[in-house]
């Protein structure tokens, strides 16, 4: 009927005889890499940082997300006090603590 588009026929349904889990195992593989290599030490990261920020005392020797360091001088339910020079003190959220330094870092800084 038309000279430049040709005519469209219906072809037959074909029949896949594969196993429709088997379509669904790449999908499962890469759900599987993302896990191992992602989520799971992230989340470990996470529990370990929790478990380092519910263990601060006064006196520990920290290092902020924003590199401050200072010696923790008060401790609070949610905040901390860090004394980062002398008579200087900043109040900073538990969570923006990255690391806890050995004792006697501060000196050698």
């Amino acid at each position: 009927m038309s000279l430049f588009i040709p005519d469209a026929w219906a072809q037959g349904a074909s029949s896949s005889g594969g196993d429709p889990l088997l379509s669904f195992l790449p999908l499962v593989l890469i759900f599987v890499v993302f896990y191992f290599l992602l989520i799971r030490p992230q989340a470990k990261r996470t529990k370990e940082h929790r478990k380092m920020v519910a263990a601060l005392a006064k006196g520990d020797e920290v290092v902020t997300t924003g590199g401050l360091v200072g010696q923790v001088t008060e401790m609070g339910e949610n905040f901390v006090r860090v004394e980062i020079a002398g008579n200087v003190q900043v109040r900073i959220q538990r969570q923006a603590i990255s690391t806890v330094l050995p004792k006697g870092s501060l000196k050698k800084l």
